[in-house]
């Protein structure tokens, strides 16, 4: 994996933690974002691969995987924590 793959994933991965961070309500800073979407894409691919669901191709559907994938790790981390 070169550096330009490595810097596109982690733009992808503060966009789809942003992304979460504005449809969950949660507060954090560029980095917890990042960590939050790269977790989500882990999250969104097995889940929507175990469902056998695709959405999109290329950038567009690794961002909606994302934040979906995001989403739900808010939403177990609230079940888990309790806020």
């Amino acid at each position: 994996m070169d550096i330009g793959s490595i810097l596109v994933s982690l733009l992808i991965g503060a966009v789809c933690g942003w992304l979460a961070g504005m449809i969950m309500g949660t507060k954090g800073g560029l980095l917890r974002n990042i960590i939050l979407g790269i977790v989500g894409g882990f999250v969104g691919n097995w889940l929507f691969g175990l469902l056998n669901i695709s959405i999109f191709s290329g950038i567009l559907g690794a961002i909606i995987t994302g934040a979906i994938g995001a989403c739900i790790v808010v939403i177990v981390v609230r079940l888990i924590i309790g806020k």
